[in-house]
């Protein structure tokens, strides 16, 4: 986005257009952490799973 469609914005709607922007970015970050764990706990889970497989005994 170029600052001068943020200015433009900022001066003709206020400080509720800075406002969203925050929220819609803090918003952004939150996701971003979110799907960071999650994909951090299918890592996790996938090694467990490969690590009990191994380690089971194999029926003949």
């Amino acid at each position: 986005m170029s600052s001068e469609l943020f200015v433009k914005i900022l001066s003709e709607q206020g400080p509720w257009a800075l406002l969203v922007f925050y929220l819609l970015y803090r918003d952004l970050q939150k996701d971003q952490a979110t799907r960071d764990v999650v994909n951090k706990n299918s890592q996790v889970l996938v090694e467990l799973t490969t690590l009990i497989r191994e380690r089971l005994p194999r029926g003949k």
